[in-house]
């Protein structure tokens, strides 16, 4: 896969980038096996690549209306607090040691209430955007399975003398450069799948996306380096073994 011009150097990646290095091998795949479930699948990781930069660019924004209502609840609340601690008024007799406890534990709850509140609103915008990441997240996990279901029985056998045609499945015709291209485009797709799950932690800190977006470059990884062990054994076969293809 050559990387575009311009591309190193980057501390970032570029959602633009990402999209035409996508384009470019859904271009590959539409020339070299037309009409394919593999060039199908390019298709729509481009189309969710082009998404996933307005998603990230969203991401990265601040909701600056939902951030002015809950800054405007947190003064409700502080004016809240304010007035209950003005009301307080020390006692005219000395408080006895159960009382003392039931006031120290009223206040300490109240504490406690006001700070979950607190915590809620906050973290309301963190929670949001977590939620429209992980669902696009989950849509590229999808992908990369569906990658690997269209590499799965590209074996290396079927270029070679061995077996026979049970009949079941449709007739493969490839040749040695054919499958090792196909199988070569399967990875490619993976590894971008991994990159464009990427973008949204690239400025987007939060510890449950960044999880979900490992797992997805975790599995892309496993997958690709199933492709690679297929790739290595169509390398190692020699000529004289390669049967030519069926019509």
């Amino acid at each position: 896969m050559t990387a575009p011009e311009g591309s190193f150097g980057r501390r970032n990646l570029d959602p633009g980038q990402i999209a035409a290095t996508i384009e470019r091998l859904s271009r590959r795949c539409d020339i070299r096996f037309p009409d394919s479930g593999l060039s199908t699948v390019c298709r729509n990781l481009l189309e969710i690549a082009r998404r996933t930069a307005e998603t990230a660019a969203w991401i990265d924004r601040p909701l600056v209306p939902l951030r002015i209502a809950i800054g405007l609840l947190l003064a409700v609340i502080a004016a809240g607090v304010a007035v209950t601690v003005g009301a307080i008024r020390a006692p005219t007799a000395p408080l006895s040691l159960t009382d003392l406890i039931q006031l120290i534990e009223s206040g300490v709850n109240d504490l406690v209430f006001v700070a979950i509140g607190v915590f809620f609103l906050v973290s309301i915008e963190t929670r949001i955007k977590r939620r429209r990441a992980l669902r696009a997240i989950h849509e590229l996990r999808s992908i990369a399975h569906v990658i690997d279901m269209h590499q799965l029985t590209k074996d290396p056998e079927l270029v070679l003398h061995q077996g026979h045609a049970t009949g079941v499945v449709t007739r493969r015709t490839m040749t040695r450069f054919e499958l090792t291209r196909y199988l070569d485009y399967c990875s490619e797709a993976l590894s971008l799948t991994g990159k464009v799950a990427a973008l949204y932690i690239q400025n987007f800190e939060d510890e449950v996306a960044l999880q979900a977006v490992n797992e997805v470059e975790d599995l892309t990884t496993g997958l690709s380096r199933k492709i690679w062990q297929k790739l290595t054994i169509l390398y190692s076969i020699d000529e004289k073994d390669l049967v030519p293809p069926s019509l």
